[in-house]
C-alpha cells in the first residue's frame, strides 16, 4: 500500500528512524523497507515531518503486531526504557520478576531488566539496583538524534526528562557560550554543542565525566565541549562572565549554587534553574534566590515558568528560564 515515507540514504536510516520516533511520527502500522540504497520510513503525518527530510509515497508492507509485555501478563506493567535496559519499580520481588520475564519475552529490544532498590542518594546522585534479568547495567540511550553511553549503576540519568531537555536545547543558538554546571553524561551539553554552541560541562562524578567525554566523541562534538571533573564552584573561577547560557539541573540543591551561576553570567545570559518545590509556591523560592544573588547588578526577567513533572505528592520538579541583563 502506498503510504507517506521519509526517504533517506541507507547510512542515515537509523538516526532518522530515531529522530522520527522521538518526534512521535514513526508509523507502527507499516514496515520500514530498503531498496536501491534508500531506506523508506513510514510516518504518521506527512505535514509534521521536519524540514529537510524528503517525504515520498512508497509501497510499504503492513507491520506484524508485536508481542508486548501486556500481551503476556494480561495487564500493562509500569516500566521505562533506557537503551536496552528496562527499569521497573516494584516493592514485591515476585511481581518484579514476573514483569521482568515478560519484558524480555516480548518483542521489546531489551536485554537487561532492573528494579529500583534505593532512592537517589549521595552527592553523586546514584541509586542501587536489583538486576532481575541480564547482567550489564551499561547501555547506549538515544534521544533526539544523540547517543549517550552510560552505566546506570555509576551515574544519574533520567529518560523522563527527554522532552524538557529538548525544550531547552531548542533555545540554544550557534556561537553561544553554554556552561552546564551539573552535566552528567552530557544530555544537555552534547545536543547544545550539536547546535553550534561552545560548551563547558562540569560534573563531580568522575565516571560521569568519562562517559561525557566518550559521548562527545560519539556524537562528533569533542572539539566543542570542554569537560571538567570537579566541584563547579572551584571551576567557575576560571569562567567568570563567560556564559551566555547556564544550565542548573540539580533540583534538590540548585539554590546553593546561584551565586556561582551569576558569577558565570556574561552581560546577557539565560539561566535554566531546576527546582523541586511544594505546589503552593512552585516557582517563588527559585525566583527569590536568583533575584537576591543577581540584583542590582543585573536586571532579572523570568522568561518562562515550566512545571516539568510531578515529583512527589504535592511536590513538583520545575524549571525557571531567567534572563540576566547587566545594568
Amino acid at each position: 500500500m502506498n503510504v507517506p515515507c521519509v526517504r533517506v540514504e541507507r547510512s542515515a536510516g537509523e538516526e532518522t528512524r530515531q529522530t522520527l520516533a522521538e518526534a512521535g511520527l514513526l508509523s507502527d502500522e507499516y514496515e520500514i523497507s530498503a531498496a536501491d540504497g534508500w531506506v523508506y520510513i513510514p510516518v504518521t503525518d506527512r505535514a509534521a515531518v521536519p524540514a529537510g527530510y524528503e517525504v515520498v509515497e512508497h509501497d510499504a508492507s503492513a507491520r506484524r503486531t508485536p508481542t508486548t509485555p501486556a500481551d503476556i501478563l494480561g495487564f500493562e506493567p509500569s516500566h521505562e526504557r533506557l537503551g536496552d535496559i528496562a527499569i521497573v519499580d516494584e516493592a514485591d520481588p515476585e511481581r518484579a520478576m514476573e514483569i521482568a520475564e515478560a519484558i524480555v519475552a516480548s518483542d521489546l529490544p531489551v536485554t537487561t531488566v532492573v528494579n529500583r532498590a534505593s532512592e537517589i542518594k549521595g552527592e553523586l546522585r546514584v541509586r542501587d539496583w536489583d538486576v532481575l534479568v541480564g547482567e550489564d547495567t551499561e547501555t547506549v540511550h538515544r534521544e533526539y538524534g544523540c547517543g549517550f553511553a552510560l552505566d546506570i549503576a555509576e551515574v544519574y540519568f533520567s529518560p523522563r526528562l527527554a522532552t524538557e531537555r529538548h525544550r531547552v536545547i531548542e533555545q540554544v543558538q550557534a556561537g553561544e557560550h553554554v556552561f552546564d554546571m551539573f552535566a552528567g553524561v552530557g544530555p544537555f551539553a552534547i545536543p547544545a554543542a550539536k547546535r553550534g554552541a561552545e560548551v563547558v560541562a562540569v560534573d563531580l562524578n568522575e565516571r560521569a565525566v568519562e562517559y561525557l567525554r566518550e559521548n562527545a566523541e560519539r556524537n562528533g562534538v569533542a572539539d566543542q565541549v570542554t569537560t571538567i571533573q570537579g566541584d563547579v564552584r572551584d571551576v567557575a573561577v576560571d569562567y567568570e562572565g563567560w556564559a551566555d547560557r547556564v544550565l542548573m539541573n540539580l533540583p534538590h540543591s540548585a539554590n546553593e549554587f546561584v551565586d556561582t551561576a551569576v558569577a558565570l553570567a556574561g552581560d546577557d545570559c539565560v539561566l535554566h534553574y531546576y527546582d523541586i518545590q511544594h505546589e503552593d509556591d512552585r516557582f517563588g523560592p527559585g525566583e527569590r534566590a536568583i533575584r537576591a544573588a543577581a540584583e542590582p547588578e543585573y536586571e532579572v526577567t523570568v522568561e518562562s515558568r515550566q512545571t516539568v513533572r510531578s515529583y512527589a505528592p504535592h511536590e513538583y520538579n520545575v524549571c525557571l528560564d531567567v534572563r540576566l541583563t547587566r545594568r
